[in-house]
């Protein structure tokens, strides 16, 4: 892998372990600062309202910016969000510190995206932001499992003590090898803003934030899920979170793959398939075998969605990538904000922890209908010419 692409793969890598890692130090989050599971899981809802909102705003406000510069910046409010997180006293101020640590990784992941594709060969863009979207596998399959026992065993506030510092070793790694780039953006913002305009654009952000909202929320509640209704000692989350990311990374190839040679039929297959593992998980995640096994095969389909829809962005947003990609992100983490909540009041309700599950298939059912009419637009190019 040339080093460029690496350098801006280990910044993906710490800002997705930042944003995962909750996941697996969720229950210790709770018991210590005294507050229930559910609100502990509007952590995940913190960090993904910071990137909605810092997805569009901060990409328009910084697209004048040189590039090297920008993600100077962009990295330090990182690290300082991450840092504020492990000093934080009470769930306010750590939500608070969620919320600033998120408001800047869309809008890198939309640079790191855009810089990639730019090297890219033709027909081969799928491929190559699936290497850059390594970093997110990395993050799951060693990020979160690490700090998963860094918070076991150090505390919780260590592991964001070591998000912030790999995040800050991996932003000189960029700066040493990632060549300069012009800003994102050279005429009126205006001018960007109106790829908005296009229902191909808006229908391929609904995609990523609908298509997301299932497996998401499994997954934000996969310590407890584990735990509570497949029966998993807490020792044993962190493998298992290896084994999501194991998944996960054989996912993000096979994803990248298929999407190069079909886009849309290939989403629409992986979407169907997600849903039915994520119903499959419901009707076994009382036995641990099973349980174990489909948390490989759901790390592999969460993740395959992701270059088909990274890149449908990209090829719908025509002369606005950067900005199209870092709103995707946001409809990404609108999923994630949402899935915070949901999952909760799944919890709280009288479904029960173990309907996250069910809920989570009818979503993704959801995402496939988006996924098919998308489909059936394309092939019929005369009605949204």
């Amino acid at each position: 892998m040339p080093l460029p692409v690496l350098s801006l793969m280990l910044v993906v890598f710490s800002l997705t372990t930042g944003e995962f890692v909750i996941a697996g130090i969720l229950p210790d989050v709770a018991a210590d600062l005294s507050v229930s599971i559910p609100a502990a899981g509007l952590l995940t809802t913190a960090y993904a309202l910071g990137m909605i909102v810092g997805g569009p705003v901060v990409t328009v406000l910084t697209a004048r910016l040189t590039r090297k510069p920008l993600v100077v910046g962009l990295i330090t409010v990182s690290v300082l969000g991450n840092l504020g997180s492990a000093v934080a006293p009470n769930h306010p101020v750590l939500l608070v510190s969620r919320f600033v640590a998120g408001l800047v990784v869309a809008t890198f992941f939309a640079i790191a995206i855009a810089t990639a594709v730019s090297m890219a060969p033709p027909n081969r863009q799928a491929s190559t932001v699936a290497k850059v979207a390594l970093g997110m596998n990395l993050g799951i399959i060693l990020g979160t499992p690490i700090g998963t026992f860094i918070g076991q065993n150090l505390g919780w506030r260590a592991t964001f003590v070591a998000v912030a510092a790999f995040s800050a070793a991996a932003l000189l790694m960029v700066l040493r090898f990632v060549p300069a780039q012009p800003a994102a953006a050279t005429g009126l913002v205006l001018g960007e803003l109106r790829v908005f305009a296009s229902r191909d654009v808006q229908l391929a952000i609904a995609l990523t934030a609908v298509g997301n909202v299932g497996v998401v929320t499994v997954f934000t509640f996969i310590a407890p899920l584990l735990t509570d209704v497949s029966g998993f000692t807490g020792g044993t989350v962190p493998v298992l979170l290896l084994v999501y990311g194991a998944g996960a990374t054989v996912g993000n190839f096979v994803g990248g793959w298929l999407s190069d040679r079909a886009l849309m039929p290939s989403l629409a297959g992986l979407l169907a398939v997600l849903a039915g593992v994520l119903a499959l998980f419901w009707l076994v995640s009382g036995f641990q075998v099973p349980a174990a096994i489909l948390t490989f095969v759901m790390g592999v389909l969460a993740f395959a969605i992701i270059p088909g829809m990274q890149t449908r962005v990209m090829t719908t947003a025509g002369a606005a990538p950067t900005l199209a990609v870092a709103v995707n992100a946001s409809g990404f983490q609108l999923a994630a904000a949402f899935a915070g909540w949901l999952g909760g009041w799944v919890i709280t309700g009288d479904l029960g922890l173990r309907s996250i599950f069910l809920v989570g298939a009818l979503f993704t059912v959801a995402g496939l209908a988006i996924a098919l009419y998308i489909l059936r637009r394309d092939r019929q190019p005369a009605v949204h010419a």
